[in-house]
């Protein structure tokens, strides 16, 4: 039997066996009941080195969402077949991103390196590929620890699925067809320490993560007003402070303390021209559903 190199999306409807997810098919949309959803209700498990998402009742269901401006949504014919096609073998992705909620309630965000092939210079929460053989959990504690130095044990991590994001790159089509297209695994874990007691432990690594950020939840929300894809001004809470500490990493690792505008964490995607320094829209709608659990916590 071939050793699987990756783990890849399939779905599982009507009864029949899970099918893999092909490259230029929309997740969302095959669980949508109209064009225009952009968020549906399923339940996911990963099997066999296999993720499958279902519609199912059964199981504890999450929300999965694209953007409205999904470039896998919108593809034409035309444009789907002019996709290379060693890009469109390679299915759809799966990846796990970690909101690490401190004990005051903190989350941590990077800002990925300058360097990296897709998002550079994008802020985001830790994570990256599941490998083979692993949980997700394990993915998510393996991708913390290699990007950030934190390192979390499984039985003092508590996971909560928060939902899934239909991420493609680039993100809008105006910025070119589509190279990568993944499933994002949202998991909420909760610290018992606070962002000062956690933060000697930093020690991000440079070839992934150039500045890290421990967002507070007035922050958050005003990341959150910041819908990508709208236009108009940003409505902000007029006490919001004009910027807030961060932490610069150097080429070696070294962490410098530094402050950021919060006009960098209020920056909408821009649909022309070069991308800039922003939240991904996608860590907008983790925010957003880490916010409902603070409003309605676990009992």
């Amino acid at each position: 039997m071939e050793k699987v190199r990756r783990v890849l999306v399939h779905v599982y409807r009507e009864r029949a066996a899970p099918q893999q997810v092909q490259f230029v098919q929309s997740v969302t949309g095959l669980f949508a009941d109209c064009d225009d959803d952009d968020e549906v209700a399923v339940s996911c498990s990963l099997d066999s080195n296999q993720f499958v998402v279902s519609r199912g009742a059964e199981g504890r269901q999450i929300p999965l969402q694209r953007p409205a401006f999904c470039p896998i949504k919108h593809l034409s014919a035309a444009q789907a077949a002019a996709i290379p096609l060693d890009v469109q073998r390679r299915g759809v992705d799966v990846g796990v991103s970690v909101l690490l909620q401190t004990a005051n309630q903190r989350l941590l965000l990077t800002r990925r390196a300058n360097q990296l092939r897709t998002f550079p210079n994008v802020w985001v929460p830790p994570g990256g590929h599941v490998e083979p053989d692993e949980t997700l959990l394990d993915a998510g504690l393996r991708e913390l620890e290699e990007e950030t130095g934190l390192q979390l044990e499984p039985e003092e991590a508590s996971p909560t699925l928060l939902g899934l994001w239909e991420s493609a790159f680039p993100a809008m089509l105006s910025r070119g067809l589509p190279r990568r297209h993944h499933i994002v695994v949202y998991m909420l874990l909760r610290s018992s320490l606070t962002h000062l007691q956690l933060q000697p432990s930093l020690s991000p690594s440079p070839a992934e993560v150039s500045a890290c950020v421990w967002v507070d939840v007035r922050l958050a929300r005003a990341v959150v007003a910041a819908v990508d894809g709208e236009d108009g001004e940003v409505r902000l809470d007029a006490d919001l402070p004009a910027s807030f500490s961060a932490s610069q990493v150097s080429a070696d690792g070294v962490l410098t303390e530094s402050s950021l505008p919060l006009a960098v964490f209020v920056t909408r995607a821009p649909s022309s021209g070069p991308d800039v320094e922003r939240v991904s829209t996608g860590t907008k709608y983790a925010l957003k559903l880490w916010l409902r659990t603070l409003k309605t916590p676990d009992t």
